[in-house]
């Protein structure tokens, strides 16, 4: 499968709790100095901080941090302490005086999954992810499952989701990485359980996101990488059904690294580039998803729901 770190200069961190009614907690993606990045938000609930400052057509094109936390909006705090760490090792736009980190975060619905609403994650849990990806070494293994933002996933608000990821290499040396937090209203496609009886009063449904940083080690500029962003939404689409719904938050951040030229010597040769590499991105966005979902734990779920798809899972 690969990871998100096949891609030179990419760290990813992990901080959760997961005791005293606590089932959250935050994960980093550290590219290296200068990366470029943009955004697409696909779902229709997202949680997003500094996204904005993504649109191609913003003053700024450097990435110093992505931050995938749970807690729903009350998560993005954490933004603001990875902001910190970035501030004290130098990274950000510069302006008289300093830096200003551009740190974009966006967040899963998983308040209250560990018994206490108000355990959210918090701006000091961010620190300690960043620090977390700082002290990895480069081509360092990502853990994988029920651990950072994807601690409290759920899918279709039954089965265990986490985090995933997958990478791939084209013929011309492109690297394309992605990790997904798997957080969907919607199940694996091709996996279809029988629907539970009706209840009474149906509930409305719940509160979801799958959140996806794809990156590359390919030169993009900051209008590409919107276009890339958008083309990798094809992923979640292909990995999980229903998506992009009114009650999913679904985003994907792609971040580049800049260190391998594209084919641009002619018109033709820069569009197939071009395409040749956002197909790729929407095809390893969908394996982390699934990796995601394969690396999660199976939960207990009640008694008659879905018992074949837990069975499944196992």
């Amino acid at each position: 499968m690969g990871a998100i770190t096949d891609v030179p200069g990419i760290r990813v961190g992990h901080h959760q709790k997961s005791d005293d009614g606590w089932l959250s907690g935050v994960t980093v993606i550290l590219p290296p100095p200068g990366t470029t990045g943009s955004v697409d938000v696909g779902g229709g609930g997202p949680a997003t901080h500094e996204t904005d400052a993504l649109d191609p057509t913003t003053l700024t094109s450097a990435v110093d941090a992505v931050v995938l936390t749970g807690g729903s909006a009350y998560g993005l705090v954490t933004a603001h302490g990875v902001q910190q760490w970035c501030e004290e090792n130098g990274r950000g736009f510069p302006v008289p005086g300093g830096v200003v980190p551009i740190v974009p975060a966006a967040a899963i619905f998983d308040l209250g999954r560990g018994g206490d609403f108000s355990a959210r994650p918090t701006a000091e849990m961010g620190y300690a992810a960043a620090v977390a990806a700082a002290a990895e070494k480069d081509g360092h293994d990502v853990e994988r499952g029920n651990v950072g933002a994807g601690l409290g996933a759920l899918m279709a608000r039954t089965y265990k989701g986490g985090v995933g990821t997958a990478s791939v290499t084209l013929e011309n040396g492109v690297v394309l990485g992605a990790l997904a937090v798997v957080n969907a209203l919607g199940l694996p496609v091709g996996l279809s359980p029988a629907a539970p009886a009706a209840a009474a009063t149906p509930e409305p449904p719940g509160l979801n996101t799958t959140l996806v940083v794809v990156a590359t080690n390919a030169v993009l500029d900051k209008t590409e990488c919107k276009r890339t962003a958008s083309a990798a939404q094809a992923g979640i689409a292909r990995a999980l059904d229903p998506s992009h719904t009114l009650a999913d938050g679904d985003t994907v951040f792609c971040l580049a690294t800049g260190d391998l030229p594209l084919d641009r010597g002619t018109e033709a040769a820069r569009q197939i580039s071009l395409i040749t590499l956002q197909s790729a991105a929407a095809d390893v966005v969908r394996l982390a998803i699934l990796d995601g979902v394969s690396s999660a734990a199976a939960v207990s779920t009640p008694a008659g729901e879905y018992d074949a798809y837990g069975s499944t899972l196992r």
